[in-house]
C-alpha cells in the first residue's frame, strides 16, 4: 500500500472495524467508541486522503478504499472483523464485503447508497453541480482539485448491483434515519435485497449515531452481540 492510514483502536475481543463518511475522520464515532470497546477490539480508521491518512497516488475510489481496507486488515493481523460504515463508508463496507465476504463475521450499513442517486435528488443535484464547478476550477486550485475528489466520491460513485446483494450470506444489519439524506426506498431496497439483512430506522437525519447515539449503540451492539442472528418480522 503506498499510504500508511491512520487508526485508534481500544479495548479488546473479536475485532469491529468502524468506517467514517465523506470528508470525515474517525472522530465521526466518538459517541460509539466507549460502548463498543467494552465488547469488541475496535479499530476505528481514517480512510484515504481523510484524517490522519496520507491521500497516496492510488485512484480515490471508494473501490481503493475498500482494497485499502484490506490491507490494513492484513497488516493488523486481522483475519476476520465485524465492519461497521456510514455513509461513504458503508458503500466502502459493501463493496469490501461483496469481494470479500470470508473476512467479514457482521456488516452494518448506515445510511448506504448503491448508486449515486439513492441519495435526495436536491442532495444529488447540488452534488453534481458542485462537482461539475470543481472539475472546471481543479486545474487552477489544489483546494479545487481537493474538492473535486471529495465529490467525486458521491457524483460519480457507488456503482453497486442491487443483483449483486442477492449473493451476499453475510448477517448484515441497515440503519439509517427516517429523514435520512438516503431515499427511503433505497435503503429499505438493499435490505430487501440481502439475504436475511435486518433493517431499523431511527428517528433523525443521516447522522443518527450523533443524534440518537444511546439508542443508534444499542440497536448495534444487540446485532453484533446476538449469539444467532435474528430473523426479519
Amino acid at each position: 500500500m503506498d499510504v500508511q492510514l491512520g487508526w485508534e483502536e481500544y479495548g479488546s475481543g473479536h475485532p469491529l472495524l468502524l468506517l467514517h463518511g465523506n470528508n470525515e475522520n474517525s472522530k465521526y464515532f466518538d459517541k460509539q467508541i466507549a460502548s463498543f470497546a467494552t465488547h469488541f477490539h475496535v479499530f476505528a480508521v481514517d480512510t484515504r486522503g481523510h484524517g490522519r491518512s496520507a491521500r497516496g497516488v492510488a485512484p480515490f475510489t471508494l473501490a481503493q478504499f475498500a482494497e485499502d481496507l484490506r490491507r490494513f486488515m492484513d497488516d493488523q493481523g486481522i483475519a476476520q472483523a465485524h465492519i461497521l460504515g456510514y455513509s461513504d463508508g458503508g458503500n466502502i463496507a459493501l463493496l469490501f464485503a461483496l469481494r470479500y465476504p470470508k473476512r467479514v463475521t457482521r456488516l452494518v450499513l448506515n445510511g448506504a447508497n448503491l448508486y449515486p442517486h439513492g441519495m435526495l435528488f436536491p442532495l444529488w443535484l447540488a452534488t453534481v453541480t458542485q462537482y461539475v464547478c470543481a472539475c472546471l476550477l481543479s486545474a487552477l486550485s489544489a483546494k479545487a482539485n481537493h474538492k473535486r475528489e471529495m465529490l467525486s466520491l458521491m457524483a460519480t460513485q457507488p456503482h453497486i448491483s442491487p443483483a449483486s446483494l442477492c449473493k451476499m450470506s453475510l448477517p448484515t444489519l441497515v440503519i439509517a434515519g427516517t429523514h435520512d439524506l438516503i431515499r427511503r426506498r433505497h435503503t429499505l431496497r438493499i435490505a430487501k435485497c440481502i439475504p436475511n439483512a435486518q433493517l431499523c430506522l431511527l428517528p433523525g437525519g443521516h447522522t443518527i449515531a450523533q443524534e440518537q447515539s444511546p439508542f443508534f449503540n444499542r440497536e448495534v451492539l444487540a446485532f453484533l452481540t446476538a449469539t444467532t442472528p435474528a430473523m426479519p418480522a
